[in-house]
């Protein structure tokens, strides 16, 4: 007998040290498996029942996983974040969507196996919108799943690109075939700009908004490399652990689609600027715009509309910009920086 399991990629990331504290939390759920190139820190590793360090590309280390365990869920969050990205596009493009087709294979493969669809969630993100210049940016507001869909980074691409395949995998896998293979339940997050408390930024290209309050609380200067008017929207990470989670718990007949929007608060540089230096009255914060990641950051819009996740699963996030920086946000950097 197999041992039923979730498995998490990726985990040894901002999203996943947050799920793998919600989940034992949750109590009454299968064993947490994790499957990360770095392992997974000692602090957290007690929470979860194996960790298996390698590569989402590595197809006999996947082949392994079906043959000992009954995966039932799968959170696939690994991914090279949007700035990376940039740097290596081919090897973006190997990670984020030859890693996510070798993880809808395995997961189709156990889908036929155990007679049922694995469930498939898959954080998307902001990036995948592309807006044409500024002005159609403040004229546009809060933009809905469906429109300005035309990514300007490789990052933005492959999320997009992997939204469509979690929707052929569900939907129309080997559609014409004699005998078709069982889907796969995939559920995307679309999420915008994401600030912890607990881990430190790796290469987002929103992580403007956590550098400075991180980099203020060790007391050390910080640049932004975006202008003060810059404004996209951002949610604080226990709300983006609570959305994946909420989602993944959610009746399938209740959705009337499979990725949506999530977000909970939309300020500029110039109001996290300001809330930092509320809270750390020495802070050196300047801005020094970097030209092309200031021009991926304009290409995202101002907000976008979740009104999707809040009618089909009764999405609504705790945390508006106010508690979460002073409610979550800044009393936890203070403890983990000791000052």
């Amino acid at each position: 007998m197999r041992t039923k399991a979730i498995l998490i990629t990726g985990a040894n990331g901002e999203v996943g040290h947050g799920l793998i504290r919600q989940l034992a939390e949750m109590g009454d759920m299968p064993p947490v498996i994790v499957l990360d190139i770095r392992g997974l820190d000692e602090t957290i590793r007690p929470l979860v029942y194996e960790t298996k360090i390698g590569d989402i590309l590595d197809t006999n280390l996947l082949e392994n996983l079906i043959n000992e365990y009954e995966i039932v869920t799968i959170y696939h969050l690994a991914a090279l974040l949007s700035t990376n990205s940039e740097f290596n596009p081919e090897v973006a493009h190997r990670v984020n969507v030859q890693g996510t087709v070798n993880l809808l294979h395995l997961a189709t493969v156990q889908s036929r196996l155990r007679g049922a669809p694995v469930q498939f969630i898959f954080p998307s993100s902001i990036a995948i919108y592309g807006l044409p210049d500024l002005k159609t940016k403040t004229e546009a507001g809060a933009i809905s799943e469906d429109q300005y869909n035309a990514p300007t980074t490789m990052y933005g691409c492959n999320k997009l690109y992997c939204e469509h395949l979690g929707r052929y995998y569900t939907f129309h896998y080997q559609q014409l075939a004699a005998t078709p293979a069982p889907g796969v339940d995939f559920r995307a997050v679309r999420f915008p700009g994401l600030i912890s408390a607990l881990t430190t930024p790796t290469g987002g290209t929103s992580d403007y908004a956590p550098e400075m309050v991180h980099a203020a609380a060790q007391g050390l200067p910080y640049k932004s490399f975006v202008r003060e008017d810059s404004q996209i929207p951002f949610m604080v990470m226990p709300d983006a652990i609570s959305a994946l989670l909420k989602l993944a718990h959610t009746p399938a007949e209740n959705l009337s689609r499979r990725v949506y929007n999530v977000t909970a608060f939309s300020p500029t540089a110039a109001d996290i600027h300001r809330q930092t230096i509320a809270a750390f009255p020495g802070a050196e914060i300047t801005y020094e715009p970097h030209h092309k990641r200031q021009a991926i950051v304009d290409s995202w819009p101002v907000d976008i509309d979740d009104r999707a996740a809040r009618a089909d699963w009764d999405w609504k996030p705790e945390y508006d910009f106010e508690r979460g920086f002073g409610e979550y946000l800044i009393p936890r950097i203070r403890e983990r920086y000791r000052r």
